[in-house]
């Protein structure tokens, strides 16, 4: 795939920090990778951004790409209506996704909080530039309680505009997973029919770049470009 949109089902999940994972995953293999950040809000100028962070994590041979910045931590359409600025509507995002894919071998789309918040006006969402690009789109999900509703509504959005769905990541994995936690191992993939294609352990993004770039491969399936394997990860932690 050229172009892979990452979403979630809802905001502070670990997505960054998975997108990081798999630049970091596709550069180690040799891949040119872009990360399009659309509408990047609650960052000020001359601040890092979400795009700032894949880089800083997956190494310098990423290229970012932000289409546009808001001040205020809110949904990209009314982040921009309060600052008086441009939205970003999806044709916007898809023409700079493909502009990036003809330069890149893996372009990384990240979204703003879940897959049908609003950027503009009209009511333009993440989802509709995924079909716009026929980009499949990875799941980014919690690991406890509430998460199968989450990724069951996220995966009928999907099914329902006919995009594929590539699979589930889990955004961040504890260190001391509950009986919730291991149980949804098991579940998620039933819920989202798709496959799970990985569990970033909590506070990866908080690693040395180094040390971050070592391990990604250990959080991702090998549909991902990793070594993570699903059902030996449930049975190390005691499904």
């Amino acid at each position: 795939m050229s172009v892979l949109v990452v979403s979630g089902t809802g905001t502070e999940i670990g997505k960054t920090v998975v997108t990081a994972a798999l630049a970091a995953v596709a550069r180690a293999a040799g891949r040119s990778v872009a990360v399009l950040k659309p509408a990047q809000t609650g960052v000020g100028p001359g601040e890092r951004g979400d795009a700032d962070e894949v880089v800083r994590l997956a190494g310098d041979g990423v290229v970012p790409v932000e289409l546009a910045r808001f001040p205020e931590p809110l949904a990209p359409d009314t982040a921009a209506r309060r600052a008086g600025m441009a939205p970003v509507g999806p044709g916007e995002v898809a023409d700079a996704a493909r502009k990036l894919a003809a330069d890149h071998d893996l372009v990384l789309v990240e979204g703003a909080g879940g897959l049908l918040v609003r950027y503009d006006e009209e009511g333009g969402t993440l989802a509709d530039a995924a079909g716009l690009l026929d980009a499949p789109v990875l799941v980014v999900a919690p690991a406890g309680l509430g998460t199968l509703n989450m990724v069951t509504l996220t995966a009928e959005a999907l099914r329902a505009r006919g995009l594929t769905q590539a699979g589930v990541v889990v955004g961040s994995w504890p260190d001391e997973p509950g009986l919730a936690e291991r149980c949804n191992l098991a579940d998620l993939p039933a819920v989202a029919g798709a496959p799970l294609l990985g569990a970033v352990p909590s506070g990866a993004g908080a690693l040395a770049p180094g040390v971050f770039r070592r391990r990604a491969a250990r959080w991702l399936a090998p549909e991902l470009g990793g070594t993570w394997d699903a059902a030996g990860f449930a049975a190390a932690v005691g499904r």
